[in-house]
């Protein structure tokens, strides 16, 4: 199939999509970067603070098993900008909030749209991607998570000094709406020859879900038990990471401040590089499946080391350092892109969206553990924990997600079972030839 510009044109809508993610974050964080303000000027006491923010955890978990669904009801183009639309909305309307029932609304509804970015942002690359470059997509447009993350403690105390708390609530919200206008006007249908990926050219990708065939598939259960083992350690190292500094290594707020973004690059850095080293062992000559399962296994090896070493490190330097690569590893494994590797593109956000909601229910309950743990025993226990998990999810997904960048249509119907070999070195060099 001919190209024109298609490849420039995937690249420069996974940018924009890194975008998205990274106001997604600038936005949820904006509360916690001010929220020692918010709690002195609203008179909250810290357990209505808690109540606040798991509020957004609880809605942000539930919906982002209903989001993939609603995606492909809408089509990724009206549904991302409805949600961007949605989350901006909600953060603005912080800048009017006089109590602590009026956050426990917003931040219940700002769960509620946030949750649709990922499902909707692994559709979007699914559809314009070839397989072989899906992870690379997905590692660029999931790296703005953790820009975002880093970016928004330095952003917010910049504006809500000058201008007050309230107006960095509505400057981070309106950017929001700037993104929606290069969104609707970069992602339309491309034109024929564009390098838009068609898997099944009979049996449009929109057709509804056959849920129960899919919920049968070992397929969809190897992706959402990748992220059940997998996204617990990003919350904790969200949630913990700044009081295991403050605890083991003696850091006071500013340092924590001051060092705190170092993680978060990591994990931006290990996103791309989770894209990246597969697609160059695919240009010399490996399947999708050994690029991507070799990525994965060096990313295990490296955060079970790291995780070791955090625990035990004598110094805080050499924890930041240990964390750091932590983050990295779990960023250079890349489970938000498994969906897209093995699955057809209408089913891409719902599974993604079940394993985002899976995955936040197992760290709502890994947070209980950690907080057990720590409390009786020591961080070094719950850091040699998770440093299982990822080879634990790595086992998964060879048993049961099976052979990556392998399309399986399994719900085409009664008896009928497709599979297309897109992953191998041979059509990857034909596709390069004529872009």
């Amino acid at each position: 199939m001919a190209r024109s510009g298609g490849g420039k044109f995937r690249w420069y809508l996974s940018f924009i999509l890194f975008l998205s993610t990274a106001l997604n974050y600038v936005d949820r964080q904006t509360l916690s970067v001010l929220a020692s303000t918010i709690q002195k000027e609203l008179r909250l006491d810290d357990i209505a603070y808690s109540q606040i923010t798991s509020c957004f955890l609880i809605s942000y978990t539930i919906m982002y098993g209903v989001s993939g669904g609603l995606i492909n009801l809408m089509g990724t183009r009206l549904a991302l900008a409805v949600a961007v639309c949605g989350w901006s909305l909600v953060s603005m309307f912080h800048a009017f909030a006089s109590s602590a029932a009026h956050l426990l609304f917003l931040r219940f509804m700002l769960g509620v749209f946030e949750s649709a970015n990922f499902p909707a942002g692994a559709r979007a690359i699914a559809e314009r991607f070839p397989v072989e470059e899906r992870a690379a997509g997905i590692g660029l447009f999931a790296a703005g998570g953790a820009v975002g993350a880093a970016l928004s403690a330095p952003l917010v105390s910049c504006l809500a000094p000058r201008f007050g708390w309230r107006t960095a609530f509505v400057a981070t919200g309106a950017a929001g709406f700037v993104w929606i206008a290069l969104w609707l006007a970069a992602y339309r249908r491309e034109p024929s020859g564009s390098g838009a990926v068609q898997e099944s050219p009979a049996e449009p990708p929109d057709r509804p879900v056959c849920w129960r065939a899919l919920l049968a598939m070992k397929k969809t259960w190897g992706c959402i038990l990748a992220r059940v083992l997998t996204d617990p350690i990003i919350y904790f190292v969200s949630f913990w990471i700044p009081k295991f500094f403050q605890r083991e290594h003696g850091f006071s707020l500013e340092e924590v401040g001051r060092y705190a973004w170092i993680p978060y690059a990591g994990l931006s850095a290990g996103n791309i590089l989770g894209g990246l080293i597969p697609r160059q062992l695919v240009k010399r000559g490996a399947s999708v499946n050994r690029a991507r399962k070799a990525t994965m296994l060096g990313a295990s090896v490296a955060m079970l080391a790291a995780a070791y070493q955090a625990g035990r490190a004598p110094s805080g330097a050499e924890a930041l350092v240990a964390v750091t690569c932590l983050t990295l590893g779990h960023g250079m494994w890349g489970n938000i892109a498994i969906p897209a590797e093995v699955l057809p593109t209408r089913y891409v956000s719902p599974v993604s969206g079940l394993g985002g909601m899976f995955g936040g229910v197992a760290g709502i309950l890994t947070q209980l553990v950690i907080g057990w743990t720590v409390q009786r025993s020591s961080y070094q226990a719950v850091f040699l924990m998770f440093s299982l998990f990822p080879l634990l999810g790595l086992v998964v997904v060879h048993l049961l997600a099976g052979e990556l960048g392998v399309i399986s249509e399994a719900c085409a119907g009664p008896g009928v079972q497709r599979r297309r070999e897109l992953a191998s070195a041979e059509p990857a060099r034909a596709r390069r030839k004529h872009s």
